[in-house]
């Protein structure tokens, strides 16, 4: 743990995770953006590099959202850290869906609602494509770089594999690729 990421309090660290389930409409990656806006960009808590590897391990290992919380939480603070981290991004969430079912299951649809849901689908969109293009721009260095990520990208839409497998090829091929240039120095 470095430094600063020592300081971040638990609070402050429950404290932007309610924020961000509180505000975090459209699912994974849209929540993602937010967690990276916030935990990287505002915040300074953890590396871009890091967030990706956390962004990784989220991939494998299910809910990937709620998993890269967690993982930034430990991160900062260890075991109690990632928990605080899971229980502040999913509270708020659950309190949420919770009162929208009682409200829809009692007065069975609003429209009203579907309407001003529907108009956010967008702006989802457009967070991912603007965190995808800034992530991008920091990580994917030389043209070995942008041919994974466009290897990654075919193999996600056309051959629609599992993002867990792209990232065990990815590694793999990293590992070899690593040891040939060891072995041709």
């Amino acid at each position: 743990m470095s430094d600063s990421a020592q300081r971040v309090s638990l609070t402050d660290i429950f404290l932007a995770f309610a924020m961000i389930g509180l505000t975090g409409f459209g699912g994974g990656m849209a929540i993602v953006a937010l967690v990276e806006r916030t935990c990287v960009r505002e915040k300074g808590w953890i590396t871009s590099e890091e967030f990706l590897h956390g962004l990784a391990f989220g991939q494998i290992l299910g809910p990937f959202s709620l998993n890269v919380c967690t993982f930034t939480g430990h991160h900062l603070r260890g075991i109690r850290g990632g928990i605080i981290a899971a229980i502040g991004f999913i509270l708020p969430s659950f309190l949420l869906v919770s009162l929208l079912s009682w409200i829809y299951f009692t007065y069975h649809k609003l429209p009203q609602l579907q309407a001003a849901l529907k108009g956010t689908n967008p702006v989802i969109i457009g967070l991912i494509v603007v965190v995808a293009i800034d992530m991008g721009r920091k990580q994917i260095k030389g043209g070995v770089g942008v041919l994974m990520a466009l290897a990654a990208f075919g193999a996600s839409v056309f051959l629609k594999l599992n993002a867990a497998w792209i990232l065990l090829g990815a590694a793999l091929w990293s590992l070899a690729n690593s040891y040939i240039r060891r072995r041709l120095s």
